[in-house]
């Protein structure tokens, strides 16, 4: 197995993505703020999960990997906050995002208490 083949990177990976395709709606003045840093923090969740996947046999090494892509999502359900309160989504979106992060913190927090069944 690699990776990419882990459920938490697979929806990590399309909720990125979806907020990739959601912030090109976004103003301009938004390009170097809201929209690189919700861009940044979604991205990174995968980073680290294929950064921390190579490195599973070292636990600690593992886990902090996990913890920081944890850490990540939801630096990314702050953002889609902002997104919501200054009216660049519709709530529908918003709902659909969150809980598709939420989900990712679950996978996540199942990976961080078990961590053996992942080498």
């Amino acid at each position: 197995m690699n990776f990419r083949e882990l459920m938490a990177y697979q929806k990590a990976f399309e909720l990125a993505m979806d907020i990739f395709r959601i912030t090109k709606g976004f103003p301009k003045e938004e390009r170097y703020s809201l929209t690189d840093q919700i861009r940044r923090s979604s991205r990174s969740v995968c980073a680290n999960l294929g950064e921390g996947y190579r490195k599973r046999v070292y636990i600690k090494h593992f886990m902090t990997k996990l913890s920081d892509a944890d850490m990540e999502n939801s630096e990314t359900q702050v953002w889609l906050d902002f997104a919501l309160h200054c009216k660049y989504i519709t709530h529908g979106i918003y709902d659909n995002l969150i809980k598709s992060s939420e989900e990712i913190g679950k996978l996540l927090g199942f990976m961080l208490q078990n961590p053996d069944k992942f080498k």
